[in-house]
């Protein structure tokens, strides 16, 4: 009997029937091309999460333009100009207008940027997740590059991006400034989004469990205890808006809004919310802040002079003496820091007194030094004259948070680490 060759193994013409090609195994891609890739997704997604919200802003200021007089006056170039110019502002740069400086910047539109590169940056950590050296090279002492290579590429096709937004979007009167610009456009990019890069990626997960527990949970106790503040700070932003609510229903009356400029009015007061939050935040820490130059909001003096028609200002207090409760209010940083060392205590239980007083305050005052640079960061100018001058003072505010937040992180530290004690005899049991 004559024995079968495999297909897999014939060459053509060795039967003069079966012709068929041998088998070859699937090609693997070389370092340069797994490099390649990582190139193109990272640069890719770094210029996409700049273009996403760009491409919001403008069509928005096209909307805008339209909406304000129908279409009247102007050219749509000149809502694409205005969409621009709004994204420039959201990332730091200040602009002229009619020769007034306008430097304040509309913290709404930074956080849906910051939100954006996020989720971009999730997406390129994925993509780039099975990049770089394996378990084997790592032990042979080959260094992992991967993610800072990512991170660059991203962070640079941003800043491109940005710079052109700021070269094409500029006239001899709004005058952007790019220094802000590529400075907030690296913050965006390289904080935010190599953050993202690196927690996509699961190199994340592997650095932080290298670092020591006490560190790790310092910085989730102070995460917790600035998300506490930021919403109790809302809550008073809110509630002293609704308290005046029909004076904001008032300034829009007497401005005779259509809807097209209600709507503007509308998307102006949310671009500028977590700025009105932070300032809430500046008073109940105590030192308030400015509506104006030489003024004040605070817990215990209020004076403020004629302000311009807008409808969130309503939720500032009456000019003249303050009431006999509102100096207490001071006592909410120092509730919000407690409530957090507690609450990241029950992830982080600790039996150790100096262990718990110093992770509880520590957390306390790097609070508060993230709240001073966030207070340095939400005030400027908006208009001519003392309204150059709006905003938190940053230096008070930083050592008032500091100590805030330290007492309030010290004693819940001591409380967390209290209750931590009593309940080990009983599960131990």
């Amino acid at each position: 009997m004559r024995r079968v060759q495999p297909a897999s193994q014939l060459r053509p013409g060795e039967d003069g029937r079966v012709m068929t090609a041998t088998l070859t195994p699937p090609r693997v891609p070389t370092r340069d091309a797994v490099r390649r890739s990582l190139t193109f997704v990272a640069f890719a997604g770094g210029a996409a999460a700049a273009l996403t919200t760009l491409a919001t802003s403008l069509g928005i200021g096209v909307v805008g333009w339209f909406l304000t007089d129908g279409g009247a006056h102007g050219e749509p170039r000149d809502g694409l100009r205005a969409g621009g110019t709004a994204w420039l502002m959201g990332h730091g740069s200040g602009i002229h207008v009619e020769g007034v400086a306008l430097t304040a910047i509309p913290l709404g539109l930074t956080v849906i940027c910051a939100w954006v590169a996020w989720r971009f940056g999730l997406r390129v950590g994925e993509s780039v997740a099975g990049h770089g050296p394996d378990a084997e090279a790592l032990a042979e002492g080959e260094h992992d590059v991967t993610v800072p290579v990512a991170v660059g590429l991203f962070t640079a096709a941003y800043v491109i991006v940005a710079v052109l937004v700021g070269v094409f979007s500029g006239t001899a009167e709004t005058q952007p400034s790019l220094g802000p610009v590529v400075l907030w456009s690296i913050a965006l990019a390289g904080l935010v989004g190599g953050a993202a890069i690196t927690v996509g990626s699961g190199r994340a997960a592997v650095w932080l469990s290298l670092a020591p527990t006490a560190a790790r949970a310092t910085a989730y106790t102070m995460g917790v205890m600035l998300v506490f503040f930021l919403i109790a700070s809302a809550l008073a932003f809110t509630v002293a808006l609704l308290l005046d609510f029909s004076t904001a229903l008032n300034v829009l009356s007497r401005l005779h809004t259509d809807t097209g400029d209600a709507v503007l009015f509308a998307l102006l007061a949310v671009t500028v919310l977590p700025n009105a939050v932070l300032f809430a935040g500046a008073y109940l820490l105590g030192p308030g802040f400015a509506v104006g130059t030489g003024t004040l909001v605070s817990p215990s003096v209020v004076a403020v002079g004629p302000v311009p028609m807008f409808p969130l200002l309503a939720a500032l207090p009456d000019n003249g003496p303050t009431p006999a409760w509102t100096p207490y209010l001071v006592g909410v940083p120092v509730l919000c820091a407690a409530a957090g060392a507690v609450w990241a205590g029950r992830r982080h239980p600790n039996t150790a007194w100096d262990q718990g007083a110093l992770r509880g305050g520590l957390a306390g005052v790097l609070t508060g030094v993230v709240f001073g640079l966030f207070a340095l960061v939400a005030g400027g100018a908006v208009g001519p004259g003392r309204m150059a001058d709006v905003g938190p003072e940053a230096g008070q505010v930083l050592v008032h948070g500091i100590v805030s937040f330290g007492i309030g992180g010290l004693v819940g530290g001591l409380l967390v680490t209290w209750w931590s004690r009593r309940r080990t005899p009983v599960e131990s049991s």
